[in-house]
């Protein structure tokens, strides 16, 4: 994250792995995701972004700290740790809830994830445009994160991947619906089974990175979007509704994938839980990256 955007900070007292702020002049909500540990989606920083996106879901406003509301035209997903947008599930939940054979806890969990995903994808119900800004490392849940917005901003360093494949499973929170509506079945397939990582600049060519931005200029690339989208404004929401409107992402089709997921997780065999131990510890070692070299092994998905 380059910190060069400051606004009016949003009244949130009871968040804590959430930091927003507000630009008046063109309604914009930057929504920064700061998760506690391993930059993962775990249920604190999920329940959060529930808790967060509420004024926008029942008003399509925002509340300041000087408790004013103001109408929320944009709102721009974007992280607060360096290097790394998101690096996807909880890995070392998914691993205890497995040996546990907790398969309830791991349908909530993924739930979790499918409700925040479902609010982005239909902008909370409001005409709000939804933008996320990748500037380093988004896998899998991560990218699913970043998929669910309209527009997805990337600097040119950004890395994209779904490694869940390396340990037998398959990313189960919306990859599959977006991106076989975006780039058609087999190319889903085909980047799913792979568990390879993109470069920002491939998935521009691919049609799923909408805006490619140089390194440290993220938060500017956004900004002309949005002063673009304003002088075309109806053209192009109308456009972008119609994304929705064509090839409709339902809540069930998403579910439906997540039950499926859960069983499949549920099916794993100890080598594949080794190599998912091995991943969050690679995970933690990014974070550490002066203590330890990965392996090739895992320089795949987080290299």
């Amino acid at each position: 994250m380059n910190a060069v955007i400051e606004h009016t900070k949003v009244l949130q007292p009871t968040l804590r792995q959430v930091r927003a702020s507000f630009d008046q002049e063109f309604g914009v909500q930057w929504t920064y995701l700061s998760p506690f540990g391993r930059p993962c989606f775990n249920r604190g920083l999920l329940l959060d972004l529930l808790a967060h996106y509420d004024n926008l879901e029942s008003t399509g406003c925002t509340v300041l700290e000087d408790g004013s509301k103001h109408t929320i035209r944009f709102d721009v997903a974007a992280s607060d740790v360096n290097g790394i947008f998101n690096l996807g599930g909880d890995l070392s939940l998914f691993r205890e809830l497995i040996a546990k054979r907790d398969d309830a806890e791991l349908l909530a969990y993924a739930r979790l994830c499918i409700e925040n995903v479902w609010n982005r994808l239909r902008r909370y119900g409001q005409d709000t445009v939804t933008i996320a800004l990748v500037q380093g490392k988004a896998l899998g849940g991560g990218f699913e994160a970043a998929l669910s917005s309209q527009v997805l901003v990337a600097e040119r360093s950004a890395q994209f991947g779904l490694p869940e494949v390396l340990f037998n499973l398959f990313p189960g929170m919306g990859a599959y619906s977006i991106l076989s509506r975006r780039i058609g079945q087999r190319e889903a397939e085909r980047m799913i089974l792979s568990g390879r990582l993109y470069s920002a600049e491939e998935l521009h060519g691919l049609g799923l990175v909408d805006v490619l931005a140089d390194d440290g200029q993220g938060e500017f690339a956004v900004l002309d979007y949005i002063r673009e989208h304003q002088r075309r404004s109806n053209a192009i929401a109308s456009v972008l509704r119609c994304r929705q409107i064509c090839n409709p992402v339902t809540h069930d089709e998403l579910i439906g994938v997540a039950e499926e997921w859960v069983q499949a997780a549920l099916k794993l065999q100890p080598r594949d839980l080794k190599m998912m131990d091995r991943l969050v510890q690679g995970q933690e070692r990014l974070l550490r990256p002066q203590q330890t070299q990965v392996s090739p092994g895992l320089a795949l998905a987080l290299a």
